[in-house]
C-alpha cells in the first residue's frame, strides 16, 4: 500500500513559485512515474510564466479563482475547473480573488525543477 498523510508532507516553493505539497512523487509516497500534488497561490499573487518539456500537467481548481494564461490564450478559472496543459506549452496562474486559489496538480511524467523553464 502507497499512502501519504497531508499533515506529514512538508510544502515547498517551486521555480515557477507557487507552493507545493507533493501528495504523491516517485521520491514521496513511491508512485512510479507520475505526481499529484497541491499547489497554493497566495491571494494577489502568480506563478511565473514557465513550460514544461517533457511533462503533462492538469490543473484542477479546487478553492479561488484566478486567471490563467495558456500559450496565447488568457481565460479566467474558478473553483471545479480543470485544465489540461500539453508538453511544452508556456503557462501561469494569477490569483485575482480575495482567497488563496488551491490546485490539485497531476503530472506526468513526475514534475522535476530541471523539467521547468522558465520564461520570465
Amino acid at each position: 500500500m502507497k499512502i501519504t498523510e497531508y499533515s506529514q508532507v512538508e510544502p515547498f516553493t517551486t521555480k515557477d513559485g507557487s507552493t507545493i505539497r507533493e501528495l504523491m512523487h516517485p521520491n514521496v509516497g513511491g508512485s512510479n512515474s507520475q505526481s499529484f500534488a497541491e499547489a497554493t497561490v497566495p491571494v494577489g499573487c502568480k506563478t511565473l510564466e514557465h513550460r514544461h518539456h517533457g511533462s503533462e500537467e492538469i490543473y484542477y481548481i479546487t478553492t479561488g479563482s484566478g486567471v490563467m494564461t495558456l500559450g496565447n490564450e488568457v481565460f479566467e478559472v474558478s473553483a471545479g475547473d480543470t485544465v489540461l496543459i500539453d508538453l511544452g506549452v508556456r503557462h501561469k496562474i494569477e490569483n485575482t480573488e480575495g482567497e488563496e486559489l488551491k490546485i490539485l496538480c497531476c503530472c506526468s511524467p513526475a514534475y522535476s525543477h530541471e523539467d521547468t523553464e522558465l520564461l520570465e
